[in-house]
């Protein structure tokens, strides 16, 4: 079994190395937190210098202890009950355009703009470079490595823009949902013109 890492050849010639060094610890009988202290199987005490209190009301699950160049940071996971079913009261219609996303009721009614202009503008410069790099006979922006990560930074540039307003325009509405106490229906039109 030790000799295993030689025969495999996916891992090639090189030896196991140790990466980081950590610990896995279990409540109780691997560590225990009390009076601004963690005392660890062993005998080792080690002093808080810094807790996250947010979910200090849930119960404690296993730990893993992490050593960082010059410090000691210990991981736990909580254990986080199961939320209770949500019963909304209503439901916000959600319908996503290119320029527009709206949603509301037959009494709330919002609307936000989307990026998609801002993100088709970095596409457009991609575009223009490839353009402006390329003949007939060869694209030549595919073999000059500066053009090319140029041309990938605006993809990415576009893309980055649209995830994020995504996600904060999602985010968003369900907050604005939950704090009406409605549920979030959106509109699918897959499959509409086969009907």
């Amino acid at each position: 079994m030790q000799n295993a890492w030689r025969n495999n050849p996916r891992r090639g010639r090189r030896r196991p190395r140790v990466k980081k060094l950590s610990m896995l610890l279990h409540q109780g009988s691997g560590y225990r937190v009390k009076e601004g202290y963690v005392e660890i199987i062993g005998g080792i005490k080690l002093r808080i210098i810094g807790w996250d209190g947010r979910y200090d009301q849930y119960e404690n699950g296993e730990a893993r202890l992490v050593y960082r160049g010059d410090r000691m940071m210990l991981w736990i996971s909580k254990r986080i009950p199961k939320p209770k079913p949500y019963q909304p009261r209503d439901a916000i219609a959600v319908d996503i355009n290119e320029k527009k996303i709206v949603y509301g009721d037959h009494v709330i009614n919002g609307e936000r703009d989307t990026k998609i202009d801002e993100a088709h503008r970095w596409k457009l410069l991609a575009e223009s470079l490839q353009k402006k790099y390329s003949s007939p006979k060869y694209p030549a922006w595919r073999r000059r490595k500066a053009i090319l990560n140029r041309i990938r930074s605006y993809h990415r540039k576009a893309r980055n823009i649209l995830e994020d307003w995504a996600r904060k325009t999602s985010l968003e509405i369900v907050r604005f949902a939950k704090k009406l106490g409605y549920a979030v229906a959106r509109e699918d039109l897959t499959g509409l013109k086969t009907h």
